[in-house]
């Protein structure tokens, strides 16, 4: 399934962020930063990552062929949660 140029650009943008988060979290690391701050990070990272599948995910489903096969969408939802 292709996703509308709109989603799309908001999903590479959003990876974008996340790939300077990541980045963040590799110098808290070697900086040897307080634990707290990188689980802090982290969780906001993987919140993040969630949000563009989340995103990802309405669009499939906003666009869905009625013939579209449920379990299929039910199952990537489901690798989601």
């Amino acid at each position: 399934m292709q996703f509308p140029t709109e989603t799309s650009e908001d999903v590479i943008k959003r990876l974008a962020r996340l790939e300077g988060q990541i980045r963040g979290l590799q110098r808290l690391v070697d900086e040897q930063a307080e634990c707290r701050d990188i689980v802090t990070q982290l969780a906001a990272a993987k919140g993040a990552l969630d949000r563009v599948g989340f995103k990802l995910m309405t669009a499939a489903l906003a666009n869905a062929d009625p013939e579209a096969n449920t379990d299929e969408l039910e199952k990537l939802f489901l690798k989601l949660s």
